[in-house]
């Protein structure tokens, strides 16, 4: 099964990012395809530049890297209970080229945050809004208190339980 990761944020230092490169290791038996959704930037979507410039090339290729896999892996960072400013806009673009943007892949959506919500607001927005993008969510899982629960130097999660939902979560993926 070929599947697509990324983490929903532009930060280089991104605990999201820490988290789909882990979640994307216990994935082995798959071919994964890893992409950061910086090689992907663009102005910030508005009708009038839609009209006076069309639409970048990075949305087709986005969309280009979704038809092209089984499954997506998408870990959701959280800014004031939403989606980040450069993972919105990304979704902006290539909902103009196809309102259907998941393309009817299947979906495990993360998130984490250093607090004890683990970006819980925006994973449930992204969650409810998928089948408005054709988007077929398999799991969700959402880690609390990020710092406390993964080990930066070995780019694992340390907490055992947490180990074991995300697994689940990613087992979905073998069912599909």
């Amino acid at each position: 099964m070929k599947i697509l990761a990324l983490a929903a944020s532009n930060s280089r230092k991104s605990i999201n990012k820490a988290l789909v490169a882990y979640a994307t290791s216990l994935l082995g038996h798959h071919s994964i395809d890893v992409i950061d959704i910086n090689d992907y930037d663009m102005p910030i979507y508005s009708n009038d530049l839609e009209e006076a410039h069309g639409i970048p090339d990075a949305a087709y290729g986005f969309l280009n890297r979704v038809a092209n896999v089984d499954a997506l892996l998408i870990s959701y960072a959280e800014h004031n209970g939403n989606y980040t400013a450069a993972f919105k806009n990304l979704l902006d673009w290539a909902s103009r080229i196809n309102a259907k943007v998941y393309q009817g892949k299947s979906i495990v959506m993360l998130s984490t945050s250093p607090g004890p919500g683990g970006a819980n607001s925006v994973l449930s927005l992204a969650r409810d809004s998928a089948q408005y993008f054709d988007g077929n969510v398999v799991a969700t899982l959402s880690i609390p208190y990020f710092y406390d629960n993964f080990d930066l130097e070995n780019g694992r999660l340390s907490n055992t339980e947490l180990v074991s939902e995300l697994q689940a979560a990613l087992a979905t993926l073998d069912c599909i």
